[in-house]
């Protein structure tokens, strides 16, 4: 039953025709034959954007990877022309990847007070966190219990109905009137 054999030899066979082949076997040998015909093209797009021999046959490993699945998924009509277009966009990819990562590594190195800016944001984080802790226990027990409840341990109204026993619409009353009474006690403080 197995189809290949319709083939004399394996480079009768289209593009087209080994890939409809490899989409009915999912036979990965037969994929590889087809992507070993343009390997030369698929290495020369790596090589012209990563501009590195190794890093290009690194990415050609990991195109036939991806070729794996993509292939199963599209409809493709012409082989060649679409792995360049899945060749280049995996190659500008991994270069937007670099750039934002190289772009990162070099803020930091020549704006280490970001570092300090961000030590900053999380004092300020802190005070306003021991702001919010001090609203809360000027708050109703009731008001304080279900606001924690539901913002910091992200009870649902009826996980906190269950664990307290109020009623469903009271505890969406105490979260209500706690969230307003909050407020005005954190803008009293400002």
């Amino acid at each position: 039953m197995f189809i290949w054999n319709r083939f004399k030899k394996e480079k009768d066979a289209s593009d087209e025709e080994m890939l409809a082949l490899f989409k009915k076997t999912g036979d990965a040998d037969v994929l590889g034959r087809l992507f070993d015909r343009y390997l030369h093209l698929v290495y020369g797009v790596c090589l012209k954007y990563l501009k590195n021999e190794e890093d290009a046959r690194d990415a050609g490993m990991q195109i036939f990877e991806k070729l794996l699945k993509e292939a199963a998924r599209h409809e493709v009509d012409r082989f060649k022309p679409w792995l360049h277009v899945l060749t280049k966009n995996y190659c500008l990819g991994l270069l937007r990847k670099r750039k934002q990562h190289d772009e990162a590594e070099l803020r930091h190195m020549y704006y280490p007070e970001e570092d300090t800016a961000g030590v900053e944001e999380a004092e300020e984080k802190e005070a306003m966190l021991q702001q919010l802790e001090s609203g809360l226990q000027e708050l109703p027990p009731e008001q304080a219990t279900c606001l924690r409840f539901f913002y910091l341990e992200s009870k649902s109204y009826k996980d906190i109905s269950d664990m307290t026993g109020y009623d469903l619409k009271k505890v969406k009353s105490y979260i209500q009137n706690g969230k307003r009474n909050l407020k005005i006690y954190l803008e009293k403080r400002a």
